[in-house]
């Protein structure tokens, strides 16, 4: 299973920028999403940033990232990193089938 990790770019370079995530910082390469400005978030897997993401899809992915994290130390408590599912059913995407 891929895990990509939202990181936000600390300092931007022209191959590669330097992104933090929880406090650590990390050398990524930009080749696949191209030079980002200092602030932007991208999702890294194994050290290449794969998309550039909103600050907002940044979050959710890191809230789901937790979620697992708990899961997998026995807490069934993830509730509060999923707000939006207590809010009725969600939209689904529009059909692409004729």
């Amino acid at each position: 299973m891929c895990i990509g990790i939202p990181m936000k770019v600390v300092e931007a370079g022209e191959l590669t920028a330097l992104c933090e995530a929880e406090g650590g910082h990390q050398r990524v390469d930009m080749t696949l999403v191209g030079s980002l400005p200092a602030g932007a978030w991208v999702i890294v897997h194994k050290g290449v940033a794969r998309s550039h993401v909103s600050e907002e899809e940044a979050r959710k992915v890191a809230d789901a990232l937790q979620a697992v994290e708990r899961a997998l130390g026995g807490d069934t408590q993830v509730d509060d990193l999923f707000p939006d599912l207590g809010q009725g059913p969600l939209p689904l995407p529009p059909s692409t089938i004729q």
